[in-house]
This record gives C-alpha cells, sequence and structure tokens, in this order.
C-alpha cells in the first residue's frame, strides 16, 4: 500500500493533488453529438433581456458615436476640449485603449497556441472575437481625429498624376497602415479555425441560416486532407501574426517616441506599451468570459474555474512585468539629464490629475498583486471578472496620463494648460464601448464561439488512466 502511494504522488501532477481530475474540462468528456448540440442551442436561443440589450447598445452607438461625431463635422472641432498646448486627448486616449484590446485575441490564441497552452481550447474564438471588434472600435479614430473626414484618403499611399503621396512622417498614416495589415492578419486567423464549426452549423440549421453557413464552410467536408492543411495553416498563421501583434503596438508607441514631446521621448515606449496592451487585452478576457459564462446557454459546462485561474495567473505575471517597465520608465527619465521631462514625470504624481496616478498603480498593481496569488480568488469568477474591470480602469488612466496630461506641461510655462474633457468626446468613447458590445451581442447569435472541435481535440488527447484504485491524469502528444 505504501509502495502504491509514493507512485500516484510521482505521477500525479501537483494541480491535481486535491480535486477530482473531471472537474476540468478536458477531462469530462461528452459526446460529441451533445456538445455540438450545446453550441447550437446556445446560439439559436435569444431572451427578452438579449434583445434588450441589443436595441440599447444599438441606440447608443446611434447617440452617443454617430451623433456626436456627426455633430463635430458639422459643428467642426471646436466643440471638442482639443485646445493649445493639448491636441492630442481622449480620441488617442481611446484608440490606444482599443488597439490595447485587440492584442488580447492574439496572445490568448496564438502565443498560447505555439507554446501548446491546453486551458486555451474552449475561448479562443472569444479572445479573437475582441481583436476584430476591438480593432473596429479603435479604427474610427484616426478618422474621428482627422476632424475633416472627407479627405481620410490622404492617409492611403495611393499614386496620382502630380505624384502627391500621403506625408509618411504623420502618425495617422502609420496608424492606417498597421490598423488594416493587423485587422486583415486577424481576421484570416479568426476565419481559419472556424471553418469546421461554421460546417457543424449548417448542417444543423435551415432557412437563412444554413444558406449563410453553407456559403461560409467553404464546402468542408472534415476529409483528412481537410483536416491536415487546415492545421498547417493555423501554424503557420500562429506564428506570423505574432510578430504583427508586436509591431502594430510598436507603431502605435513610435506615435509618441518619435516626437521631441518631453515625456514620450523614451526608447522603452516600444516593450512598455506592448505589455499594457497585453495586461488590458487579457483583462478583458477574463471580463467577457464572466459575462458569457453567466448570460449564454450551456457555456458553464465549457468556461469553468480552472479557466479563470490560469488567466488569474498570466494577469499577475503580466501585472508584474507591467511594473517593472513602468519603474524603468522612471529610471531612463530621472537619470537621463532631460530637466523636461524629469518635470513631467513629477507633474504626473503630484499635479492635478495625481489621483489617476494613485488609481492608476492601485489597479495596475496594488490589486493584483494582493488578490491573484490567491487560489480561491482566481477560482471565484465574479471576483475575477471586478479585478479585470479595475484593470482597464487603470491601464485607460495610463494612457490618459501618458497623452494629455504629458501634453498639457511641456518646455515654456506659458504655453501650459489642463486638458478637460467635453461631452463630445466622452460620448464618442462611451459610443466605441455600446459598438463593441453590440457587435459582439451579434456574434453570439451568428457564430459559435466555443471552438467544438478544438475542445473535442483536446479531450481526445487527455485521458484518465487506472493507477491502482486511483485515476491519474495523462496527455498524450497529437500528431498535427
Amino acid at each position: 500500500m505504501a509502495a502504491e502511494t509514493k507512485l500516484l504522488q510521482a505521477i500525479k501532477p501537483a494541480e491535481h493533488a486535491e480535486e477530482d481530475p473531471r472537474e476540468h474540462l478536458m477531462f469530462d468528456p461528452r459526446p460529441r453529438e451533445e456538445m455540438n448540440r450545446m453550441v447550437m442551442e446556445a446560439m439559436t436561443t435569444t431572451t427578452r433581456r438579449y434583445w434588450i440589450w441589443l436595441i440599447g447598445l444599438g441606440l447608443g452607438v446611434v447617440v452617443f458615436l454617430f451623433g456626436a461625431w456627426v455633430n463635430m463635422i458639422l459643428v467642426g472641432l471646436g466643440v471638442s476640449g482639443i485646445r493649445r498646448p493639448v491636441f492630442w486627448e481622449l480620441f488617442i486616449v481611446t484608440f490606444v485603449f482599443w488597439i490595447g484590446i485587440s492584442h488580447a485575441g492574439t496572445f490568448v490564441s496564438a502565443i498560447l497556441r505555439v507554446f501548446k497552452a491546453e486551458f486555451r481550447r474552449p475561448f479562443t474564438r472569444a479572445a479573437e472575437l475582441m481583436t476584430t471588434f476591438g480593432l473596429a472600435a479603435g479604427a474610427l479614430f484616426p478618422l474621428i481625429h482627422l476632424g475633416r473626414v472627407w479627405v481620410f484618403y490622404w492617409m492611403i499611399p495611393y499614386p496620382n498624376a502630380r505624384w502627391l503621396w500621403p506625408n509618411f512622417r504623420s502618425a495617422l498614416v502609420w496608424d492606417f497602415l498597421a490598423i488594416t495589415t493587423y485587422l486583415l492578419s486577424s481576421t484570416i486567423y479568426l476565419y481559419l479555425p472556424l471553418v469546421p464549426d461554421l460546417a457543424m452549423a449548417r448542417d444543423r440549421t435551415t432557412g437563412w441560416r444554413h444558406t449563410i453557413y453553407k456559403v461560409m464552410a467553404l464546402g468542408w467536408r472534415g476529409t483528412e486532407a481537410e483536416w491536415y492543411r487546415l492545421r498547417k495553416a493555423i501554424n503557420i498563421f500562429a506564428f506570423a501574426i505574432i510578430p504583427v501583434m508586436f509591431s502594430v503596438h510598436t507603431i502605435v508607441s513610435w506615435d509618441f517616441a518619435v516626437g521631441q514631446v518631453a515625456g514620450w521621448h523614451s526608447t522603452i515606449f516600444g516593450p512598455y506599451f506592448i505589455i499594457g496592451a497585453i495586461l488590458s487585452g487579457v483583462a478583458a478576457v477574463v471580463s467577457i468570459l464572466f459575462v458569457l459564462r453567466n448570460t449564454m446557454k450551456n457555456f458553464d459546462y465549457f468556461i469553468r474555474t480552472e479557466h479563470f485561474e490560469a488567466l488569474g495567473k498570466l494577469l499577475l505575471v503580466i501585472s508584474m512585468a507591467w511594473a517593472y517597465f513602468f519603474f524603468n520608465e522612471f529610471l531612463l527619465t530621472w537619470y537621463g539629464g532631460y530637466e523636461a521631462a524629469r518635470r513631467v514625470l513629477t507633474l504626473h504624481y503630484t499635479g492635478p490629475a495625481a489621483w489617476m496616478w494613485y488609481t492608476m498603480l492601485i489597479c495596475n498593481v496594488a490589486i493584483p498583486w494582493l488578490t491573484l496569488w490567491n487560489k480561491t480568488i482566481r477560482r471565484t469568477p465574479w471576483a475575477m471578472f471586478i479585478i479585470s474591470l479595475l484593470i482597464n480602469v487603470g491601464m485607460y488612466l495610463e494612457r490618459f496620463l501618458i497623452i494629455p496630461v504629458s501634453l498639457g506641461h511641456q518646455r515654456t510655462p506659458f504655453d501650459w494648460g489642463t486638458y478637460i474633457p467635453r461631452l463630445t468626446e466622452i460620448s464618442i468613447a462611451i459610443g466605441t464601448l455600446c459598438l463593441f458590445l453590440f457587435l459582439y451581442l451579434i456574434a453570439a447569435r451568428l457564430i459559435p464561439l466555443v471552438p467544438v472541435w478544438e475542445v473535442q481535440e483536446g479531450q481526445m488527447a487527455h485521458t484518465l488512466r487506472k493507477v491502482g484504485k486511483a485515476e491519474v491524469p495523462s496527455v498524450t502528444e497529437l500528431e498535427e
């Protein structure tokens, strides 16, 4: 008996020592047809609450986003708070925030796929949709900030008779190229693993849904050759889209770092912006998963406490990395001998916006470090939801401090000023949030949010084998 106990302790992973393996999705398989039915039922079940939210968010998009934007186009940028010396304000803050949120899909799906993190399987698509819709919301802001939106084609590198090319020194041109590249690549990466699930939906629907799924499934039959090509394509895109993700947010950081503005001209901005984007993106994934788990039918089977726990560990590590780069920015500025940048840095925690600086540190550092080390908190979905929301509040304040607060206190004292957002900017920012949620609500009823085939593949690889009287988890490496 003692020898058997030692054998179990040697084989059994530490994380399964005090819990039933069947609590994990990979060790709790259900018949393939049952899981397909559960996902289809979640897609086709619409309640009155769903329609109320959909209509309310649609009205929010019309009123807050397009209403305020049309009014600004008709009246002029003067209705916003854009004043000397702050010409980059809440529009650019929200733009950077949405581009950061969009990095969650690539990080959660591509990077975790490359490292073969099994916990990613049931929620990769939910994260990938965040990428697409976050980019859709963020892509509006170069147009909004342009003011005269009817000349948006100036940002496009097109040939013309007079050889008047767009100004490639402009950050608007950089952002346009970065967004279109990332949106195209992330949409393809979203679509590839979606094909088998669209074929599954095609075979289980009728009417207009069947017609749409039939076209989008591209004649998928599930042959061995099709699976081989699909896996190869997904692996290629998984490796290719990672440098695209890093390059896109590095370009966003260059919008600031290449300027001669005090507080921006820093070589640390590239990795600092990337780690901040990943922190806000993963926190947004946690928020989305909590909402889906509590609002969509059968999602409590696919999204479990183990997934919140794994994402909680990720958030803790990324929060520590963000704190390192934040402290590093202080070192570079403080010992760089640049008095104007040092003055701007001091203004952050002593000036009128000091409450934002302290709130940012509480939300991004203190709260994650004090809570996410605890397994009980990580496995409590509502606690993780609150923590993730607070992290995104802190990340939004960080972007506000970097952009308008830094611009308002530059080298010449006669040009100092304080930026106060007006109703126009606030309405447009709220409107883009409504747009993001509105698109997500529509997608939740049109496409399978759970990649059923990936979950089934993982459950085939994870099995329970008998060692004495105990069942011990084991994992088989699947050939791709």
